[in-house]
């Protein structure tokens, strides 16, 4: 009942309430990536979802890859990264695993791609 509410609120206020601080919507990350070309879009779904549909520009590193994968694509600690998966949970997890790598600028698209 109580997750119910909660849906019902998310979907209402369009989770404004419950973003962290590494979270930006859609357009927001379109205007970082826009304004730091050295920056990276990953896709953290599984590689059958990425292969389903991506975003233009997305690379796929599931994040059951990401502590193997990223130091190969993202050297740069301070690099703009910006993840996304499809409903912004598997995005808040590679956020935590990317930080505790080391890596320094972050954000998740709020929702993933079910919120575009």
């Amino acid at each position: 009942m109580i997750n119910n509410l909660k849906d019902k609120i998310r979907n209402k206020f369009k989770m404004q309430f419950f973003r962290s601080e590494n979270e930006v919507t859609y357009i927001q990350a379109k205007e970082l990536l826009k304004e730091d070309s050295q920056s990276f879009l990953i896709d953290v779904r599984s590689k059958q979802e990425y292969n389903e549909y991506h975003l233009n520009g997305a690379i796929c590193i599931p994040t059951y890859e990401l502590q193997e994968k990223i130091r190969i694509i993202v050297e740069n600690e301070n690099q703009l990264i910006i993840v996304y998966c499809q409903t912004g949970s598997r995005g808040r997890k590679a956020i935590n695993i990317l930080k505790n790598m080391g890596y320094k600028n972050l954000y998740n698209i709020l929702g993933g791609i079910d919120n575009m």
